[in-house]
């Protein structure tokens, strides 16, 4: 009778355990964004922070994460988060999360990362993916983008083009093709670098520049608060949403389309069980009917890869871009 009274007890205190070690389960995440707030980057961990807060149905309703801590570290164009990240002390943090687009995988095709290579992370989730997008400030004379290469081809050296990134930045190259393809040599453009998609807004809100070569996700949020007006989208066909108004630059007979992948990666030395433990959190949160909802409301749309899969197209996207870089004389 006493062994069956110890292991009842035994049993009931572990029952009562439960909650508390289902609560200690969910743990707290950092979610570094590689450039300045307001941007893309920014989104893609807002996003990152929505899915893993929102309940985990396999685990008792509980979330994915107790909390989530977004942080910035500009500088390089992800070149300074590649590396801190790759340091001693920060290359095995197991709930940290970096955000990465196609942007960052043609930086690392062309070597802008020093010696860095597409195995020296570790790839978890692509969250979603939009698209390259050319805007003008909404009380610009450019009301299409005829009116802008028109002017291009007049006087170049008068509109300068915000980016993020230098030449040679995924900005760079889709306004560098659209003009190209328009019969204007690119070299006569006149760049303004500038970090991260939320800096080249202001930049074109305070006229610095007077045109910006960005992203999707980013217009979404500048055109409904009328801070902007977007010439084309460089998509294959018109994009639902916001957006759903403006035309391709196809459709303006300028045949340029720039798909954009967003996602997470992680420290080189995070241990597998953990890694692991992120692929499937992942997995189960962009499953989710409020995950798409709020995808939607970020500008993005649906591109859902992880683990394996997801390190797979980037190696395949890195050695892509590294052909079309050497081709465009952009390798170092």
């Amino acid at each position: 009778m006493a062994m069956l009274r110890t292991a009842f007890l035994s049993l009931l205190f572990s029952l009562l355990a439960l909650p508390a070690l289902a609560g200690a389960a969910a743990p707290e995440v950092e979610c570094v964004v590689p450039s300045k707030p307001g941007g893309a980057m920014d989104l893609t961990c807002k996003l990152a922070k929505n899915g893993l807060l929102q309940p985990d149905t396999a685990s008792a309703a509980a979330p994915f994460a107790s909390s989530v801590r977004i942080s910035y570290l500009p500088g390089g164009i992800g070149a300074v988060a590649w590396r801190s990240m790759g340091s001693q002390r920060r290359r095995a943090e197991a709930n940290t999360l970096v955000a990465f687009s196609g942007g960052s995988l043609l930086n690392l095709a062309q070597g802008k990362f020093g010696n860095a290579k597409a195995g020296d992370v570790r790839w978890v989730a692509a969250l979603g993916a939009d698209y390259g997008m050319i805007a003008v400030r909404s009380d610009s004379p450019y009301k299409t983008l005829a009116d802008l290469i028109a002017a291009l081809k007049r006087h170049p050296d008068k509109v300068l083009i915000g980016v993020s990134g230098t030449i040679g930045s995924q900005d760079w190259l889709k306004m560098a093709l659209v003009a190209r393809h328009a019969g204007i040599d690119p070299k006569v453009l006149r760049f303004v670098a500038l970090e991260g998609g939320g800096e080249v807004f202001t930049a074109m809100q305070a006229d610095y520049v007077q045109v910006m070569s960005g992203d999707t996700s980013e217009a979404t949020l500048n055109v409904g608060a009328n801070h902007a007006r977007v010439l084309a989208v460089l998509s294959e066909k018109r994009l639902p949403g916001v957006l759903a108004g403006v035309p391709t630059a196809r459709e303006q007979g300028v045949d340029v389309v720039w798909p954009i992948i967003r996602g997470l990666w992680m420290g080189p030395q995070v241990p597998e069980q953990d890694y692991q433990r992120w692929v499937a959190t992942f997995d189960r949160a962009m499953a989710t009917p409020q995950f798409a909802q709020w995808r939607t409301q970020a500008g993005m749309y649906p591109f859902a890869l992880t683990g394996d899969k997801l390190t797979q197209y980037v190696n395949q996207a890195v050695e892509r871009y590294s052909r079309q870089a050497a081709e465009l004389g952009l390798m170092r």
